[in-house]
C-alpha cells in the first residue's frame, strides 16, 4: 500500500483584481445598481405599507433580476479589459473579441 505525503500548503499569493478602466461601463453599473437601490427602497415602502406577500416577492426578484444582469455587465466588462491588456491589442486589432464576449453575456444572462 502506498501512501503519499501530504502536499505543502501553497505559498498565499496577493489577488489584485484591476478596476474597469472604461467610463461608460462603470457609469453604466453606477446607473444599473442605483435603479436597484430605488428598487430596494420600494420593497421597504411596501412592506411598512402592508401589501401582499406576493407582490413583495416579484419586486424582490426583479431586483435580484437586476443585481445579476449588473454582475454579468460587470464580468463581462472585466474578462474583456483584461483579454485586451494581456493580449496587447485594442478592440479594433480583434473586434471578434467583442462579439464573442457579448454572446458569453447573453449566455449568462439566460442562466438567471
Amino acid at each position: 500500500m502506498h501512501t503519499s505525503k501530504p502536499h505543502p500548503p501553497a505559498s498565499p499569493e496577493v489577488c489584485t483584481m484591476a478596476q474597469l478602466q472604461d467610463e461608460s461601463t462603470r457609469t453604466d453599473l453606477l446607473n444599473r445598481l442605483k435603479r436597484a437601490e430605488g428598487q430596494l427602497r420600494g420593497i421597504q415602502r411596501m412592506i411598512e405599507s402592508g401589501e401582499a406577500c406576493l407582490d413583495i416577492a416579484s419586486q424582490m426578484a426583479a431586483v435580484r433580476k437586476a443585481l445579476d444582469s449588473a454582475y454579468v455587465r460587470m464580468t463581462v466588462c472585466f474578462m474583456q479589459q483584461e483579454l485586451r491588456q494581456k493580449l496587447g491589442v485594442s478592440e479594433e486589432q480583434v473586434p471578434d473579441l467583442a462579439h464573442m464576449l457579448d454572446d458569453v453575456q447573453t449566455l449568462l444572462g439566460k442562466v438567471r
